[in-house]
């Protein structure tokens, strides 16, 4: 039995009933990575030994009777800026390359405790500072819809790793869409929680007033489950909330019918590539069909978000990547004359161009006479989003966006060219900037055969809506990864034309 082709809940599901067993799935997947891995470098690290261990321990306590639930056995992936006692957590970065920490983030706990077996850590942008998965310093990861094609980032690792079928989901971090548009690019499912949802402690932070963790799997009703999983409140966390609402699995319902989705105008015109267009399109009127009452309306300021956005952004991370200093653990220069020397050359060394670029936006902006130009007109434009989205969100349920101006570029050339890289993330910025949850779900490819995304976006602690429509509108097409035949991909362009 090819078990690679299920999801994680039906993958659980058969381990439950005794039909396969977790190492059967460790070892199918572990196979899959032998095969593909060489050329997707969806990993920076693997545990295969590890894996098969808790693989083990955990079928013993399923068919105890002491794990029941729908991840119980199912093999995992991390992305590489989750810390895990044992394993290294490098960011991406040469600067922590050879970092184990001796304490495992909170949401990783939390999966572990459902019975999830993690195979390893996923190839990211450096310290998660980026758009395609090219500025980590172990190298670019690919999209195996195009190994040509870049899979998107900061979270291209987590994202290919579901789609080349190397582990059944992942966990990502989300600071300004890392979850979900690399999640269109390679065909799977995203999804960013509302912030304080999922703890941050463990997560090594970028912008830590932007940053949340999230799934990264085949369909909603996994991403459902992974969330129910890790959502919890946490005392080590000061932004984490306190919710009672985290039945996420209750809210798959195929029925969208009075559901009020808004379209923002300003969404839509110049910049958005037409196949992406006339594929959100079609699938909101498959919503649109169900019972959705789809509406055009007008979403002011979004013209801002992404310069608020990279103030905001930079300003956090120069601050929380002040510790990488050569002194209490990760990278030190072998030489160096003096303390403030060992301190620049050791930053100078250790950090990329992409991470050097921001930290000095982000130390130019908190600088003595230009915090009030740049950053404080930065957070009060963050205000004036918030306020737009919650008098949008007083009228729909839902809004609905692309996830990404384009499908995925070639490897270089987005690097070429920084500033077009930022634009990139315009759809995305701004659910970071309002704390809100946001759904990226396929919904179709393009005329070379990349995957296309659409953005769900919902008021705040709303995940419930965005599952119930993401698992409406996903009854109508099976989960398709980069594996199917040409027919079968042929088919589901024409689907979406």
């Amino acid at each position: 039995m090819n078990l690679l082709n299920l999801t994680a809940v039906e993958l659980g599901k058969k381990i439950r009933a005794g039909e396969v067993t977790s190492m059967d799935a460790v070892r199918q997947v572990f196979e899959r990575i032998k095969a593909r891995e060489s050329s997707v470098h969806a990993y920076v690290t693997l545990d295969e030994e590890g894996a098969f261990r808790r693989a083990e321990q955990v079928q013993r306590q399923i068919e105890a009777g002491e794990l029941t639930g729908p991840l119980a056995g199912v093999p995992a992936a991390l992305k590489d800026n989750l810390c895990t006692r044992g394993m290294r957590t490098s960011c991406g970065s040469r600067i922590l390359e050879n970092f184990v920490p001796f304490y495992t983030a909170e949401a990783v706990c939390r999966l572990e405790a459902a019975g999830a077996v993690i195979l390893g850590k996923t190839n990211m942008d450096e310290f998660a500072m980026g758009s395609t998965t090219e500025t980590s310093a172990f190298g670019a990861t690919r999209n195996p819809w195009n190994l040509e094609h870049v899979p998107g980032g900061s979270s291209g690792g987590s994202c290919a790793a579901v789609a080349a079928g190397e582990c059944f989901y992942a966990l990502g971090s989300d600071t300004g869409g890392s979850i979900r548009q690399p999640s269109a690019f390679c065909g799977v499912t995203g999804l960013k929680p509302t912030y304080g949802t999922v703890s941050r402690y463990g997560l090594v932070a970028y912008g830590s007033s932007l940053d949340q963790i999230g799934p990264v799997a085949k369909d909603v009703a996994d991403c459902a489950a992974v969330l129910e999983a890790i959502a919890s409140y946490d005392r080590k966390d000061s932004t984490s909330i306190k919710r009672e609402d985290t039945d996420f699995t209750g809210a798959l319902i195929d029925d969208v019918r009075g559901m009020r989705i808004g379209v923002p105008a300003d969404y839509f015109g110049d910049g958005l590539n037409k196949e992406v267009k006339a594929a959100i399109f079609a699938a909101l009127e498959v919503l649109q069909a169900k019972g959705a009452v789809v509406e055009e309306f007008d979403l002011p300021l979004m013209k801002y978000a992404v310069p608020a956005y990279y103030i905001i952004a930079s300003a956090e991370a120069s601050s929380n990547l002040a510790r990488f200093d050569g002194v209490k653990y990760g990278f030190r220069a072998k030489e160096y004359d003096g303390l403030h020397d060992m301190y620049k050359k050791s930053r100078s060394q250790g950090f990329g161009p992409e991470v050097k670029r921001r930290l000095m936006l982000g130390s130019f902006v908190l600088s003595s006479g230009y915090y009030d130009a740049y950053y404080q007109k930065a957070l009060k434009t963050k205000a004036l989003i918030k306020e737009a989205f919650e008098q949008a969100f007083a009228r729909y349920d839902l809004i609905a966006a692309p996830a990404a101006p384009f499908t995925a570029p070639k490897l270089g050339e987005s690097l070429k060219d920084p500033l077009q890289m930022y634009l990139g993330d315009v759809y995305t910025v701004s659910a970071n900037l309002a704390g809100l949850p946001a759904l990226s779900v396929p919904c179709g490819v393009d005329s070379e055969g990349l995957p296309i995304g659409m953005q769900l976006i919902g008021g705040h602690f709303q995940e419930k809506k965005l599952l119930r429509a993401g698992f409406s509108y996903q009854q109508s097409r099976r989960y398709q990864g980069p594996e199917a035949s040409a027919d079968e991909a042929g088919k589901e362009r024409s689907a979406y034309e």
